[in-house]
């Protein structure tokens, strides 16, 4: 792979070293026993993340331990193995050779030797080559390779569970529910729906559906619960979306339920019915003790009345 990336860019006018003659063999050759031989030189992928839309910083990883100024030194860098996508040579940045849409998106650190990739989106994900020459006594030699895998992460919104089912819930009855997430990058893992009853809680994984815009890229999930739910028992759900590893995971605001059995009802009806007959037996007794009290009164008034 790392013969190819250098037969890729020799393609472009003055990035790497000139071939002068030498067959493809002998460039593979030479740029094999370079990985293996020099200083410097790096094999493993660095993994770089970045938000939809910000700054995604590349580093060459250079340690430049020989304090090598930067005017004696190209520094190459290509997506994949076609796009150029930044060029500093020999002190000075290089248009000619840049792929149309990296134009004016990107900007070198040279004290840091970093590569800015200005509004990062997802079509710019993927694998990255930092390639340096060193200008010597004849022709440049590679001193330096590192290679980069950027990803980009858009956020999802946080889950939102709708409710399905129509009318009023009854016991025994299905209970349907849906939750959606939106507009989020890469691709989730899984959703989970948590059911607590009490002190206990169960997780259920059920199939997920996930579309991608064509144009934007960014994905939309939703998955579906259809249970039943215990009767005379709050019970709260809330679904749970996996972004990934070191991705975390967003959870939905709980939805609490709760169904009022048949039996409840019944000892509803079985205690306010003589509750209601006590109240109205108390309110006649009441209004027939006044009621003889004031007939008794009223024959002591008169006599009173006739001696005076």
């Amino acid at each position: 792979m790392a013969c190819f990336l250098l037969l890729k860019a020799v393609k472009h006018t003055e990035v790497l070293a000139p071939v002068h003659g030498k067959s493809i063999m002998e460039v593979c050759i030479f740029f094999l026993y370079a990985m293996i031989l020099l200083p410097g030189i790096a094999a493993s992928v660095h993994q770089v993340k970045s938000f939809l839309n910000h700054t995604a910083y590349l580093s060459c990883y250079f340690p430049n331990s020989q304090k090598t100024d930067i005017k004696d030194l190209r520094v190459f860098w290509q997506k994949g193995t076609d796009e150029v996508v930044h060029e500093v040579y020999y002190g000075q940045e290089k248009l000619d050779n840049l792929s149309p849409k990296y134009i004016n998106r990107t900007k070198m650190d040279m004290d840091r030797w970093t590569l800015q990739l200005l509004s990062a989106g997802i079509v710019d994900e993927g694998q990255y080559t930092c390639i340096i020459q060193h200008r010597d006594k004849g022709s440049p030699k590679v001193i330096h390779t590192s290679e980069c895998f950027l990803h980009i992460i858009a956020n999802y919104s946080q889950p939102e569970i709708a409710w399905l089912h129509t009318g009023e819930l009854k016991p025994n009855e299905y209970l349907n529910l849906s939750c959606s997430s939106s507009g989020g990058y890469p691709e989730p893992r899984q959703m989970t729906w948590l059911i607590s009853h009490g002190n206990t809680t169960r997780r259920l994984m059920h199939h997920m559906d996930v579309s991608q815009d064509a144009v934007t890229k960014l994905y939309n999930v939703t998955s579906k619960l259809n249970i039943t739910v215990p009767k005379n028992i709050l019970t709260n759900i809330s679904c749970l979306l996996h972004l990934g590893e070191q991705l975390g995971s967003l959870v939905s605001v709980p939805l609490g339920i709760e169904i009022q059995g048949e039996e409840m009802e019944q000892v509803k009806i079985n205690f306010f019915g003589p509750l209601i007959a006590v109240i109205v037996l108390i309110t006649l007794l009441l209004g027939f003790v006044i009621l003889k009290k004031n007939r008794n009164s009223l024959p002591t008034n008169q006599s009173v009345s006739l001696a005076v």
